[in-house]
């Protein structure tokens, strides 16, 4: 129906920002609580989380930046090898199309009226969805994917920066576990929202990786503090 919404339209951007707002919130909060658990003073713990938020948003754009860049790239140059088919042969370009669309179960004449049709209205972009399965929605944006990673990442770093930056030595610690745990409760149960999915396993998902990561840091400050 005209207007309709689907979840697959969010694939693309759905799953930068995700990755990236997990990845800020995990990495900072593990950064900081491993920095804290060695006991140094508070200026190198936010030092720590300050170099760690920025250090990681732009890691994210660039690692994000490169690998959809990689996927646009192939994607030129299979419309580019097309295009040139397109060009050179396109009643064997036609007949490829009726085929993929009589494996579909549409009878040959139907599928010859419809490649036909087809391809007279956009040649290019039939044997795109159709052949190489490249859809608008999903088109590789490497700038877009790159910028929603640094900002989500930020946004995720941020609360446990913050807590850093403001919580007394004493409860810095608890404070910055237990907030880190409760956001990515709720980040987990969006994201799972967002997708479809079962909002408890999302939510539990995501935390549990997060809890690990942060007791395995504070293993690594401990001990870290134990030796020096």
């Amino acid at each position: 129906m005209p207007g309709e919404l689907h979840r697959s339209g969010r694939i693309g951007w759905l799953r930068a920002v995700v990755l990236g707002a997990n990845d800020g919130l995990i990495s900072t909060s593990s950064l900081i609580v491993g920095v804290a658990s060695a006991e140094p003073t508070r200026a190198a713990v936010v030092l720590a989380a300050v170099a760690g938020l920025v250090a990681g948003a732009l890691s994210m754009a660039a690692g994000e930046y490169v690998s959809v860049s990689s996927q646009a790239d192939t994607e030129g140059a299979d419309l580019a090898r097309e295009r040139g088919e397109l060009a050179s042969a396109p009643e064997a370009e036609r007949a490829e199309l009726a085929g993929i669309y009589m494996s579909r179960g549409l009878s040959r004449d139907l599928a010859v009226q419809v490649a036909g049709q087809l391809m007279a209205h956009d040649a290019l972009g039939a044997h795109a969805r159709d052949e190489l399965g490249i859809h608008e929605m999903t088109r590789a944006r490497p700038i877009q994917a790159a910028a929603a990673s640094a900002a989500s990442f930020a946004v995720g770093a941020a609360p446990p920066a913050l807590l850093a930056a403001l919580l007394p030595a004493g409860v810095l610690t608890l404070g910055v576990v237990g907030v880190s745990l409760g956001l990515l409760l709720v980040l987990g149960s969006v994201a799972a929202r967002l997708g479809g999915a079962p909002l408890t396993r999302g939510a539990l998902r995501v935390a549990f990786w997060g809890a690990a990561a942060m007791g395995c840091t504070a293993a690594v400050g401990r001990l870290f503090h134990a030796l020096v």
